[in-house]
């Protein structure tokens, strides 16, 4: 098998373009993302991960985010309309474990009739009250004990249901108090209090793939934590995750520079894969350059992420989604 390209990347529209196949080809990405631009309906949706699988030469894994709630690429009447996740949570209370579970089974069923094989989550960032409210609804709680089995709960669901979960924001994004979509947050936590945002990344440091947070941990080290050799040994080392690292999108504001330099340092910090969202061809261009092919190392852990992959376990969905209505009302 060639070596995978370090890069997961987007496309611009509902239906590729001769250009972007010719691009695509060559560039051998390990795997796709889904935004709501390239979603128009269902035997479109199934037609373009067809094209975007022939365009490289391995069954490459097709990335969504399907948390719920405000993130939902998929709405209806392709895919359920979700609740953002402390929602239901806070809804199903003493079952929400059970909920997260089914919620997550039921999604998975929904993405893999449409061709879609993975979705970015869990994500178990330890939310607290001051936590920005881009992300405070997407957490699972305000503890690492819940979270972490919450956490748990959706990674199992999604691969029961024959998807590949992506652990977010690792080592931790719940302490942020700005949006990484627009600016750098910095947390100014102590080293020992930040122990409590890296305990759920510990617990479930077996999962194929995660995604790293765009901010500074003060208290560690100055620079963002997906360019910085510090903090990805801390997730390889002390968090012990050894699974695929992918950044989370290089073309957030959160980082300094253009695409090449975004990209260039967070493989030269220890990024296995860019993720690269908006579809650019000109911003692709730059990172597939920068980025290059995966190493050794890289290449190991994205067979690993293939092997994951399983068949779907046989579901009622009726049964299930009677269930999970009936968790929701008490």
């Amino acid at each position: 098998m060639k070596t995978f390209g370090a890069t997961i990347l987007g496309c611009a529209g509902p239906k590729l373009t001769s250009e972007e196949r010719r691009f695509f080809h060559e560039a051998n990405p390990f795997g796709f993302i889904l935004f709501s631009r390239n979603i128009d309906h269902a035997d479109q949706i199934r037609a373009l991960c067809a094209e975007l699988r022939a365009c490289v030469e391995h069954d490459a894994p097709i990335l969504i985010d399907q948390e719920g709630g405000r993130v939902q690429r998929l709405r209806p009447p392709l895919a359920t309309e979700w609740l953002p996740p402390l929602d239901h949570i806070q809804q199903a209370g003493d079952a929400a474990e059970r909920a997260m579970y089914l919620r997550s089974l039921l999604q998975a069923v929904e993405l893999t009739e449409l061709g879609i094989d993975s979705n970015c989550a869990p994500l178990v960032d330890v939310a607290t009250k001051a936590t920005h409210p881009f992300l405070q609804n997407r957490c699972y709680g305000y503890s690492p004990e819940v979270v972490t089995k919450l956490g748990r709960a959706v990674a199992n669901g999604l691969m029961d249901g024959g998807v590949l979960p992506v652990l977010k924001h690792i080592p931790g994004h719940g302490r942020a108090v700005q949006d990484s979509h627009l600016e750098l947050p910095r947390v100014t936590a102590s080293a020992l209090d930040l122990q409590i945002d890296f305990a759920p990344f510990r617990q479930l440091n077996d999962l194929p793939m995660g995604m790293t947070a765009h901010l500074v941990y003060e208290a560690l080290d100055p620079q963002p934590a997906t360019i910085s050799t510090k903090m990805m040994r801390l997730i390889r080392d002390d968090i012990g995750f050894d699974g695929l690292v992918m950044t989370d999108d290089i073309s957030m504001q959160a980082l300094d520079g253009d695409m090449t330099q975004r990209s260039a340092k967070s493989i030269a910090a220890g990024c296995d894969v860019i993720l690269h969202c908006n579809g650019d061809m000109s911003e692709m261009q730059d990172v597939v350059a920068a980025s290059g092919l995966m190493t050794a190392q890289a290449q190991t852990r994205a067979l690993r992420v293939l092997d994951a992959r399983r068949p779907a376990v046989a579901v009622d969905i009726a049964g299930l989604k009677a269930e999970l209505e009936a968790l929701a009302s008490g």
